[in-house]
């Protein structure tokens, strides 16, 4: 198996799928992708809190073991590193290092506005001394929050972070073709996008990306389609079509049944329905 890092220098873009919890982790494996990521959104929207504020630190501490499990490179969603000092940063980083997780979203904006580049500089030096094995993913969110959204200002930080021991530079909000290619060919760490409204991901492979996380689209996408589903019975519809229950509940079974190899029998369960 290829390492993660290796999985950015491939012939097309990684694209990379974000789950929110273990079931949509356990059908993005199914289908066959090799890595998968965690969004802060879809995470903290399932435990009931608005994306950022560092709401979805004790959910994501408890979910990345749980995929860790799985047999794929999982990177974690960990906004700013959940705390403005670099040490705590850094300590959270290794408790998921010690699960077993590959990589991180490390990212230099708290409450929806930028912080100093010096700050997320020395998070990411932190990280790297701590745990220099894992894939450092350091978003620049100039382009997300409208704040010096111009590409000299994205590269100015980016530089910093890749010089304060980042693997690879996440820039949401980046869609202007002519942009995407200014800033992959001005740097040297593999670009990583959120999927563009009108290219293909080869088109942003062709552009110089190496990495397109899907973000927390699957996450809405995944929300749109229950009230929709819903809505047509509503509406007088007949059911939609769907993964059927006893392909999940297998999939879940088996993912179960990994974690407890040691247990011979049947697992107690009080689920007795489909619901």
């Amino acid at each position: 198996m290829d390492t993660f890092r290796e999985l950015h220098r491939g012939g097309s873009p990684l694209l990379l799928p974000n789950a929110w919890d273990v079931g949509s982790a356990v059908a993005f494996v199914a289908d066959g992708y090799p890595a998968i990521g965690t969004t802060s959104f879809g995470v903290a929207a399932s435990a009931g809190y608005p994306d950022g504020g560092r709401a979805s630190k004790a959910a994501t501490a408890a979910l990345v073991p749980l995929l860790c499990r799985l047999p794929v490179f999982v990177t974690a969603d960990v906004e700013d590193g959940y705390s403005p000092d670099p040490g705590e940063a850094a300590d959270f980083v290794a408790g998921l290092v010690e699960a077993g997780v590959a990589g991180i979203n490390l990212e230099d904006s708290l409450d929806g506005h930028l912080v100093a580049p010096e700050d997320a500089a020395a998070k990411i030096a932190a990280v790297r001394q701590r745990c220099p094995g894992v894939f450092i993913n350091a978003r620049v969110d100039n382009l997300w929050f409208k704040e010096d959204p111009t590409v000299d200002a994205v590269l100015v930080r980016a530089r910093r972070y890749a010089d304060a021991g980042a693997d690879g530079i996440f820039v949401p909000g980046l869609a202007n073709p002519a942009e995407i290619e200014a800033i992959t060919g001005a740097l040297e760490l593999p670009v990583n996008v959120l999927p563009h409204p009108t290219l293909t991901v080869a088109e942003l492979g062709g552009l110089g990306v190496r990495r397109v996380s899907s973000g927390s689209l699957p996450y809405r996408a995944a929300v749109d389609a229950a009230v929709a589903s819903v809505a047509a019975l509503r509406d007088g519809g007949t059911a939609p079509s769907a993964t059927p229950y006893w392909d999940m509940q297998h999939r879940l079974e088996s993912y179960a049944a990994a974690l407890r190899p040691q247990v011979e029998g049947p697992a107690e369960s009080g689920a007795e329905g489909p619901e």
